[in-house]
């Protein structure tokens, strides 16, 4: 798939660090022009203890064969990501190819393990503000572009390709809710060659992760003697590479509106982690624990087949 997406121009909201930093360095190693953007900029981190900078990760992008942008922007904010969109227009003669959203930063935010009933209302509506809100923002304002060129690609970057129950009621909602924005965007440009989909990443072998086991990339094993399923966990370029796979699928309209892993990805298009292994999460999870519901696919295949089925009839 090398330089597949040389002269493709792309944006990843939430490019700071974990998924987000992994998926802007795969699309640079494709070839990809990437405006990465967050809130943690050099000198100015936006998230206490964290030291990893959107400068850095557009450096990463370049040094990988692509050209990296780094873009300071608060996509909770309107205007910030207005003037965000109008300077990519401007730049690359209103060429936008790819949208991630990657945008969670609610760590801190979710309240592991805590009923309902016990949540700080607070902090459950500033996470949804935090990883929905500002996807939906970003897309309204990122979108006429792709819409404008008639073709591409947006991504939701989600936890988790099932219906299970995910922790607690915000995270649950949260990560549901992505996956829905997916659909909906999907359907509502259905008559267009632009496909929405949500991707799921398995155990993230992420900076924070790697810190919270005081581990790192080259001794991670080590934390499996704590958490064995740590042991087939992934670094964030492997979802990455999943989505350069799908950006570089000439046929990748036919999968709009689903949820896809990067573990099933790998396996359709062949794509490879860091070290050349790879990591099959579902395939652990099912080994483990027993197998769990993944999303209806007939369900999608419903809304294919009868498109109208679910709206009125004169919806255009």
């Amino acid at each position: 798939m090398a330089q597949r997406l040389r002269g493709h121009v792309a944006l990843v909201a939430g490019a700071t660090r974990g998924a987000g930093r992994g998926i802007a360095c795969a699309l640079g190693e494709a070839g990809a022009t990437v405006y990465c953007s967050g809130r943690s900029t050099k000198g100015k981190p936006a998230t206490k203890g964290r030291r990893e900078t959107i400068e850095q990760t557009a450096e990463m992008v370049t040094a990988r064969g692509g050209k990296g942008i780094p873009v300071r922007c608060d996509h909770q904010q309107e205007a910030e990501v207005k003037k965000l969109v109008a300077r990519i227009k401007r730049e690359q003669k209103g060429r936008l190819d790819i949208l991630v959203n990657d945008i969670w930063g609610g760590d801190e935010l979710t309240e592991w393990g805590k009923t309902f009933w016990k949540l700080s209302l607070d902090k459950g509506f500033a996470m949804l503000r935090q990883a929905v809100h500002s996807h939906i923002i970003t897309s309204r304002y990122a979108a006429p572009l792709l819409v404008a060129r008639g073709h591409g690609l947006i991504v939701e970057i989600t936890d988790g390709d099932f219906f299970g129950y995910r922790f607690n009621l915000f995270y649950d909602l949260v990560k549901m809710s992505v996956i829905r924005l997916a659909m909906a965007m999907a359907y509502e440009l259905r008559k267009t060659d632009i496909a929405a989909v949500a991707v799921t990443p398995g155990f993230l072998r992420s900076e924070a992760m790697l810190n919270r086991f005081g581990v790192t990339e080259a001794n991670w094993r080590e934390a499996g003697k704590k958490e064995p399923d740590f042991l087939h966990s992934e670094t964030p370029l492997f979802v990455g590479r999943a989505i350069a796979a799908l950006a570089a699928d000439p046929e990748v309209k036919k999968k709009s509106g689903q949820v896809f892993s990067s573990w099933n990805l790998s396996d359709e298009y062949g794509f490879a982690d860091a070290d050349g292994s790879r990591p099959h999460w579902g395939r652990h999870v099912a080994e483990r624990y027993g197998s769990y519901k993944k999303f209806d696919e007939t369900l999608y295949s419903y809304f294919r087949e009868n498109p109208g089925a679910l709206v009125y009839p004169d919806w255009p």
